[in-house]
């Protein structure tokens, strides 16, 4: 069996944890979502047909109804039309990153603290996301959120939740069948405040902070700095090129 369709289940080595049907159909939930958001190389697109039926499994609800229609959609198209859409929606718009601390800091010292507290986060619960993305990439913290349990494991996405926000405007804005993955994943989140929805209008109209003048953002943090974006190659799921630069309101040619 591949490994793609091993991380559709509980994790090896780690215990079920008890508690209703609810809780593992949502792990399951947040599991999938962070293989369909991941580049689509050649493993994952080799693996359309068991997501789809994983997917087609799942009990009836909003959010599996998103992903039932975003699996149709994925499973469709050609191999190279959703390498080529990936990039264009999550590379070449900065709106839409999946980087998530980027929304919240920009490129400043204090995104380099988040990446650090994130990263100690991963490792205290005892998971290390192997993967050589850095620990804010949506999928890594999707799939933490999946293994640790919706307290502890939701709880970045919950800190994050202005940046899903603005990820999921980007992506309905220029109709990417994505934006459904997003409507999916906001739909597990309680919902959003009045002040957080005005926060990102306000994050939406004015980009994340500056980048510090004379500080490294990434000194002491572990992490190197992301470079400039080069086309991704072929690996395993996870694996993309860091991201830098100001949020772009419309696509660079």
């Amino acid at each position: 069996m591949s490994t793609l369709r091993t991380r559709i289940r509980p994790a090896a080595g780690r215990a079920a944890r008890p508690g209703p049907e609810e809780t593992a159909q949502r792990a399951l939930l947040l599991r999938l979502l962070s293989l369909l958001l991941q580049y689509p190389d050649a493993e994952l697109t080799a693996e359309r047909p068991a997501l789809a039926a994983a997917v087609n499994a799942l009990p009836s609800s909003p959010a599996a109804d998103e992903l039932a229609a975003f699996t149709t959609w994925f499973t469709a198209q050609p191999a190279d039309t959703l390498e080529s859409h990936y990039v264009e929606i999550f590379d070449l718009r900065r709106k839409s990153s999946l980087y998530l601390t980027y929304y919240l800091h920009g490129d400043t010292r204090r995104r380099g603290m988040a990446l650090l507290t994130l990263a100690q986060t991963y490792r205290a619960a005892g998971w290390s996301a192997d993967s050589g993305e850095l620990p804010d990439h949506l999928p890594v913290v999707l799939e933490f959120a999946a293994l640790a349990g919706p307290r502890a494991g939701e709880a970045p996405l919950r800190r994050h939740r202005r940046g899903l926000e603005l990820i999921h405007h980007a992506l309905s804005d220029v109709k990417s069948p994505y934006a459904g993955l997003l409507t999916a994943l906001l739909s597990l989140l309680p919902p959003a405040s009045d002040a957080e929805l005005a926060a990102v209008a306000k994050l939406a109209a004015e980009g994340p902070p500056a980048e510090d003048v004379g500080l490294d953002p990434y000194s002491g943090t572990g992490f190197a700095p992301p470079g400039t974006f080069v086309p991704p190659t072929p690996a395993r799921p996870t694996l993309m090129p860091p991201l830098t630069g100001p949020m772009d309101s419309e696509p660079r040619r």
